[in-house]
């Protein structure tokens, strides 16, 4: 099983993230765990994570072949979380700045946000939702980056260059969430239109951190730097760190997100390009 694994590559990634993408989608749309207290999906990030590990013992390879090494870890993990608190600095403050210039009182908070029957924004600052918002964010980077710049990466590495291996992973990267804006145009929120828009820009964005985590991933040989930047975005950017005014929370956190993205992706290519170069 393993060999054939190697020598279809392309079959064995595609069938895996069918099976991956399946779940989500059932759990996203049917079972709908982040409309629950826990405010997560995290079912099949744990199916995921198992299926990874699977699919290691076919190939006889050991976690640390994917890039779960523990080699460099703090130094490899500190990489991650320095790029990422950067970008974002540079974000907040860009979204400051807006805000301020058009009239508007800017605070900060610490707190989750969760699902209401009422269809309100639901804000939770216990310390038990912020414990939980961490732990499920650990879930989901070990099994996103395990999945994509793990076990896809090297897959596809057996029998095609990196490159190729690196757009592959992005690709299915981008596609993977697609179930969010699938979910918004099944509760009737968006038209058909719009879910093509959003497809489209969630491919690209998504597929942009792939490669950049893909970069790290190569560059460091772990895991673990990817993972760092891609926790500080989802749990601390994106889930914990906010910006209320009098007129809500996060209004612009999609160009927060952007903003930081895009230097961050810039930095990482720079870097990339510096660190071949050195290896040349």
């Amino acid at each position: 099983m393993g060999e054939r694994i190697k020598n279809k590559p392309y079959s064995a990634c595609w069938i895996l993230f069918a099976i991956l993408i399946a779940v989500h989608g059932f759990e996203a749309i049917v079972l709908r765990m982040d409309e629950t207290v826990l405010g997560e999906n995290f079912i099949n990030k744990v199916f995921g994570i198992v299926l990874v590990f699977v699919v290691l013992g076919m190939l006889k390879w050991a976690p640390k072949d994917i890039g779960f090494t523990a080699k460099n870890f703090l130094r490899n993990t500190g990489i991650g979380f320095l790029f990422a608190i950067v970008s974002f600095a540079v974000a907040y403050s860009v979204e400051v700045i807006i805000l301020k210039s058009q009239g508007q009182s800017v605070s900060f908070g610490i707190f989750t946000t969760g699902f209401s029957l009422t269809g309100e924004t639901t804000v939770h600052t216990g310390i038990g939702f912020i414990l939980m918002c961490i732990f499920f964010n650990i879930i989901n980077v070990v099994m996103e980056e395990g999945t994509f710049r793990g076990l896809f990466f090297n897959i596809v590495s057996c029998k095609k260059p990196m490159k190729t291996a690196l757009f592959f992973q992005a690709l299915l990267f981008g596609i993977w969430h697609v179930v969010t804006p699938l979910h918004n145009l099944i509760d009737g929120d968006i038209n058909v239109a719009s879910f093509i828009a959003l497809s489209i820009g969630y491919i690209i964005l998504a597929g942009m951190m792939g490669i950049k985590w893909g970069l790290m991933y190569k560059m460091t040989g772990s895991l673990y730097a990817g993972m760092a930047d891609h926790f500080f975005n989802n749990c601390i950017a994106t889930n914990l760190l906010h910006i209320t005014t009098g007129e809500g929370i996060d209004d612009m956190m999609i160009v927060r997100v952007m903003i930081a993205q895009l230097l961050s992706f810039a930095a990482v290519l720079a870097t990339y390009f510096a660190w071949k170069k050195k290896q040349a």
